[in-house]
């Protein structure tokens, strides 16, 4: 069996079509947002604006395709029950900083410098129900270490 020239060609654009069309839906994901604040051991207070990746489908995408984020931006992926967490940079262009936060809002782990498209695994090193995401570098500007405290009505720890 032959595959005339024609035939071929609108096969293999509509292909193109599909994967432009899936590429476009995956970037338009919306995000509930939110605030929250990390207490450094040092004293000081630093307060974000944060979309809420809850579901699966949330935190598969993530921060993925984005170009650019607000130094006091973030995203928070919340696992629902404590769980060894791994996560990997593939398909997102931002270098970041990833703090592993328990159910308590305590940060138990940070990856700093997390490399764009890498496929490399990110493990949590423990077990965590929350995964903070922000633009790399910013952890170690602000001095926040492991040890320091994470608080939101998400994490059900308001002052």
């Amino acid at each position: 069996m032959s595959i005339s020239p024609s035939a071929f060609v609108k096969s293999a654009l509509a292909a193109l079509f599909l994967l432009f069309a899936v590429g476009a839906i995956a970037q338009e994901m919306t995000f509930p947002r939110d605030e929250l604040s990390i207490k450094t051991a040092a004293g000081q207070t630093y307060k974000f604006s944060i979309e809420l990746a809850m579901t699966d489908a949330q935190r598969e995408h993530g921060l993925m395709y984005r170009k650019e984020m607000a130094p006091d931006h973030g995203m928070l992926f919340d696992f629902g029950q404590p769980r060894r967490v791994s996560m990997w940079m593939e398909n997102t262009i931002l270098p970041l900083d990833m703090l592993f936060i328990q159910g308590d809002g305590t940060i138990s782990h940070i990856r700093e410098n997390a490399v764009p498209y890498s496929r490399d695994i990110i493990d949590s090193q423990g077990l965590v129900k929350f995964v903070l995401e922000i633009n790399a570098g910013r952890a170690r500007a602000l001095g926040i270490r492991v040890g320091d405290k994470v608080i939101s009505k998400r994490i059900g720890n308001q002052w």
